[in-house]
């Protein structure tokens, strides 16, 4: 299990303890994080899981492949530590990342 926090827009902080090989993404819908609603279900293909990772921790993800930069150039404002939650795996190298809930609101 690795811990996780996603920190909502309205700030509040919702912390779990994650199964490792699972996405991101599942572990919030799993626990209704607000503002994250994965509309395509993890396939890459709507924008509605985007998050915003710490600098010092985008070098622990894998990197963005095309797919999933073309999605999040259609996000409402992406940032250069935006990700989609659907394209990351919970493994103990990310013991402790925090996610921001970006605005989702398509």
């Amino acid at each position: 299990m690795t811990k996780i926090v996603f920190v909502d827009q309205k700030g509040a902080r919702h912390e779990f303890d994650a199964k490792n090989g699972v996405s991101v993404m599942e572990v919030a819908m799993e626990n209704s994080i607000p503002g994250i609603y994965a509309e395509c279900g993890g396939t890459c293909s709507c924008a509605t899981c985007h998050c915003y990772v710490e600098e010092s921790w985008m070098s622990k993800l894998d990197p963005m492949d095309d797919l999933e930069d073309g999605m999040l150039d259609g996000a409402k404002e992406r940032r250069a530590t935006s990700r989609l939650t659907c394209q990351i795996k919970v493994s103990p190298e990310l013991e402790g990342i925090e996610f921001e809930v970006a605005d989702n609101n398509m």
